[in-house]
């Protein structure tokens, strides 16, 4: 094993960074590659075929030019979709995100569960299987709430953001049948662990928030286990096309350890 070999995070955009801060904690002593298809953001709205080729063709060139000892695909959408194909095709362990339902459903008390992700998660057959294994006996109340990966990307760009966006995220649940009960809310798309602050002001006091961050880091210290870390240069954020609105994102990327931006060639 190459020390210097890095992590590969992946995500559509920004949203990974709420994994990246868990790993950082886990092992801050590994080499990272942050990479983020925003020439392809955002994944929520695209068919699992255009999902599907599009993570598989990425990871396969990102994998070549980097040579990463471990890929976390740090995106919902991308891994109910494409994890089995991924791993098909790489020859490298590959650590993928799914919604934490498991854990929500042994934190809740009034058995009646949101699940805020994008239209591509929230409809998969994954979640059902999810809900099925583990929240059987618990009521999962389900909302698409795309507008927050936008919202998020924002926040990190230092623009403001209507209030607007975070209330109807919450009353995307609250006006469900039985959605007055919901007290554990699952973030089903990395993105939304960065705008948690104002999801709970939205949703008002008594609702806790799971996501699955910190499983990842936990996973991802398992299959490295024992293997030599050697940072040889600074870690850095990968992004798949130029847009003007990279620059401002340098700030929140070097709060988390990446301190540059290069472009995918």
């Amino acid at each position: 094993m190459d020390a210097s070999a890095p992590i590969l995070l992946f995500d559509s955009g920004v949203g990974g960074l709420s994994v990246l801060a868990e790993l950082r904690r886990a092992l801050p002593q590994a080499p990272v590659v942050y990479a983020a298809d925003n020439g392809g953001l955002p994944y929520g709205t695209k068919t699992e075929a255009e999902v599907a080729a599009r993570v598989c063709g990425l990871l396969g060139r990102m994998s070549e030019r980097h040579r990463p000892r471990l890929i976390c695909i740090a995106c919902n959408t991308a891994s109910t979709i494409a994890l089995g194909m991924v791993r098909d095709v790489l020859n490298v362990p590959i650590v993928g995100t799914v919604p934490a339902i498991k854990p929500a459903a042994e934190q809740t008390r009034s058995g009646v569960i949101g699940l805020l992700g994008t239209a591509a998660t929230i409809r998969q057959p994954y979640v059902d299987r999810l809900v099925a294994d583990f929240a059987a006996d618990k009521r999962l109340l389900r909302f698409a709430a795309g507008e927050l990966v936008g919202a998020a990307e924002a926040k990190l760009r230092g623009e403001a953001v209507d209030p607007a966006v975070y209330a109807r995220a919450a009353a995307g649940l609250r006006d469900q049948p039985g959605g007055a009960e919901i007290d554990t809310v699952v973030l089903a798309c990395t993105h939304f662990p960065l705008v948690r602050d104002e999801l709970a002001a939205a949703f008002g006091p008594g609702v806790t928030f799971v996501d699955g961050a910190a499983g990842i880091a936990r996973r991802i210290v398992h299959l490295t286990q024992g293997q030599p870390f050697q940072r040889n240069r600074p870690d850095f954020a990968l992004f798949t096309k130029d847009e003007p609105g990279l620059a401002a994102l340098q700030p929140a990327l070097a709060s988390y350890g990446l301190e540059s931006i290069e472009l995918l060639t």
